[in-house]
């Protein structure tokens, strides 16, 4: 297996007869317990107008984190920039390591986190942002290295901060930006695998160092249910996949227990719908993992494992991380 970083995201998913409250009570214990096992960061994502997510005002939830955490990075996976001012992201994130330096990273993403709708509201009459999706990452660069004082638009604080920034996508088009900014670039194959293979090799194709970077680094975000048992594995993923078949038939529901037999089995549009979303999952005991595992970040030269899991039940959601934490570095 290629040397690699090992890390996590979390949407403070709302579990079925719990709250908002619960789900980010669960995200700082998850924070916490991984930090223990030595994971390199854990990010946040942005996401609005559903229910059963809790990480939608992204940056305070970061910073609540980060108060009960020593030492782990924490960063957004990410801010949907084009909802935000660069400005105001610089403020946010310039303050935030103010606070807590040395801790805090910034990955961005071009897609709403949304529905149209929900978007309209965000960005009122702006709906064009992501097209300048390159500007405004290069304006927030400029915010943070700035040392002219004859500027006129500052971001206090913020001005001088070594924020890494990190370029998300779900498509090719990150892709081609992240190389050509010279900016680590992570893939969403956690809910949009299909063009993940594309994606990676045009970022080391085209990746062109800079003052950031010297060579392409590369994160793939997936699913990986981790337990004693491949067969229990399997059972636990269960709720993930419930989870996105509620997603895709606009029947959105809180994280379910696992079940004997999946929602939408026998249902073959479901099936394959869930299917296309979730291909890159991983599930299975330490000896499963680590073989699978390694055949996937060798083939796409992949620097960086974050993970998901969408267990239900924490104790095993906790432990799902430990024994991942051991098939890949034991």
């Amino acid at each position: 297996m290629r040397k690699i970083k090992l890390s996590a995201l979390e949407l403070a998913t709302v579990c079925k007869g719990s709250t908002a409250k619960d789900a980010i009570d669960r995200s700082v214990e998850g924070a916490k317990y991984i930090e223990d096992l030595g994971y390199e960061r854990i990010w946040f994502a942005e996401h609005h107008n559903m229910e059963h997510i809790a990480s939608s005002a992204t940056a305070v939830l970061i910073g609540h984190v980060a108060s009960h955490t020593k030492s782990i990075r924490i960063g957004s996976g990410g801010i949907m920039l084009p909802n935000h001012s660069p400005l105001v992201i610089a403020e946010q994130f310039g303050t935030l390591e103010t606070i807590y330096p040395g801790r805090i990273e910034l990955g961005l993403g071009r897609a709403p986190g949304t529905d149209q709708t929900t978007a309209m509201a965000l960005r009122r009459n702006n709906l064009n942002t992501a097209f300048y999706f390159k500007d405004d990452v290069q304006a927030l660069q400029q915010y943070f290295r700035n040392d002219d004082p004859s500027e006129k638009v500052r971001a206090f604080p913020g001005e001088g901060l070594d924020i890494p920034i990190y370029i998300l996508g779900s498509s090719t088009d990150s892709a081609h930006l992240a190389a050509q900014l010279g900016l680590p670039y992570a893939f969403a194959a956690h809910f949009a695998p299909a063009m993940f293979a594309q994606a990676s090799e045009i970022y080391r194709n085209e990746f062109k160092p800079s003052e950031t970077l010297k060579e392409p680094y590369f994160i793939a975000c997936a699913n990986v249910i981790a337990a004693s048992s491949t067969e229990e594995a399997k059972f636990l993923s269960s709720s993930l996949f419930n989870m996105f078949a509620g997603i895709i038939t606009n029947h959105r529901r809180p994280l379910g227990p696992p079940t004997e037999e999946l929602i939408y089995h026998g249902i073959p549009e479901i099936e394959k719908a869930v299917y296309s979303m979730t291909s890159c999952t991983f599930a299975g005991d330490k000896t499963t993992l680590k073989q699978e595992l390694s055949e996937f970040t060798d083939r796409y030269q992949i620097d960086e494992i974050m993970t998901t899991n969408y267990i239900f039940d924490n104790q095993k959601r906790l432990a799902s991380f430990k024994l991942l934490k051991e098939a890949l570095f034991d």
